[in-house]
């Protein structure tokens, strides 16, 4: 553990160096990289000195407990023994899944997409839940969430929504083990002989590209722009202010109609546009990496049923690890860091039963 501990000590004393040389300062995307494996190294090496602490303790008082004379200070060298030997097991859990790889969209921000799937106006109605659901939690956390374009259900919610997610955490990091179908089981409020139906919604979480994680050549984009739809007064409704996007080699579209100005609208839209093919790309990678790991939690099909909120039995069921909970109200007010935690804990599991080597 030492040895390993020591090469991220060697790294982390490089990126020290190297992060402040004008060349790496003026190359924003090196120096940004640095940046992150600076902070994530710089929470390694704090537990490196506690280890190392722990190790010093173990050493002087084994020392004392062979040499000393004096039956108080054994019995107290003793108990320093014990104690240190059970927090060093501990620390050597934890420092085994920081030395896991990490993920290094974890970082970024995102770009969650609703869409309402089967069951007609309730999907929709579900589809809207899911976006308060998400909501709430970004809230909790602080995080800064932007509307960028929506189309409302007939009889409340949403056909299709997407929004923007942006903060200081690892926001990719948590919210990726979300993407999949999301099922509701309840009686819908149209439904008049009290019978509990299943609809559904698709929830999508891409990273947000940065403009050099993914090239776009303005030439392979159609710009098409149009009246927005929806509230927002006379100004919104009346000029060219919403902006369509469509790139021609892939086909891939992105909208925005939030803002009233249509640059804003133009910048909303490329920024989905660049996610939506950085996405592509990635849930290749991920397929790919799932028949290699054969990961429960994430792969690379986006359309796998992952979790099931029962109203009639007020409980949530997240099919991919068999997890059940019987807090429906709560998580459907944003209170989903419990599920994402146990997602976390069997991924990292498997990363490091799969991996031959830790670092």
């Amino acid at each position: 553990m030492l040895d390993k501990l020591n090469i991220v000590q060697q790294r982390f004393n490089e990126i020290s160096d190297l992060i402040i040389q004008p060349n790496v300062i003026s190359d924003q995307k090196r120096y940004i990289k640095l940046n992150k494996e600076y902070k994530e190294f710089g929470l390694i090496i704090e537990k490196k000195k506690l280890y190392e602490e722990l190790l010093s303790n173990i050493s002087e008082a084994e020392e004392i407990c062979k040499v000393e004379d004096d039956k108080e200070m054994v019995e107290m060298a003793s108990e320093q023994l014990a104690e240190s030997k059970e927090k060093i097991v501990k620390l050597e859990e934890e420092i085994k899944f920081m030395l896991i790889p990490k993920d290094p969209d974890d970082s970024k921000n995102v770009v969650i997409e609703l869409r309402a799937g089967t069951g007609g106006d309730e999907a929709s109605i579900f589809a809207g839940d899911l976006f308060r659901m998400y909501t709430k939690f970004c809230e909790s956390k602080k995080w800064n969430v932007s509307l960028v374009d929506s189309n409302p259900g007939t009889s409340g919610g949403y056909k299709e929504i997407i929004l923007e997610v942006s903060g200081n955490d690892d926001i990719y990091g948590l919210l990726k083990f979300e993407s999949g179908v999301h099922r509701v089981q309840r009686v819908p409020q149209t439904e008049t002989q009290g019978r509990v139906h299943t609809s559904a919604a698709t929830v999508m979480v891409l990273p947000e590209a940065e403009e050099f994680d993914v090239e776009i050549n303005m030439n392979d984009v159609r710009i098409d722009y149009f009246c927005s739809s929806g509230p927002g007064g006379q100004s919104v409704n009346t000029t060219y202010s919403a902006v369509r996007l469509t790139h021609t080699p892939t086909g891939i579209v992105a909208q925005c109609q939030d803002q009233k100005s249509q640059h804003k609208n133009k910048d909303k839209a490329l920024k989905v546009l660049r996610s939506r093919l950085y996405e592509l790309e990635l849930s290749k990678k991920l397929e790919a990496d799932s028949l290699k790991r054969n990961s429960m939690v994430s792969s690379g099909d986006r359309s796998a049923k992952i979790r099931t909120y029962n109203y009639p039995q007020g409980r949530v069921t997240d099919h991919r690890i068999g997890l059940t909970l019987y807090d429906l109200q709560n998580i459907v007010n944003g209170d989903i860091q419990k599920i994402i935690d146990e997602l976390k804990l069997v991924q990292n599991t498997e990363m490091l039963k799969n991996s031959e080597e830790v670092f």
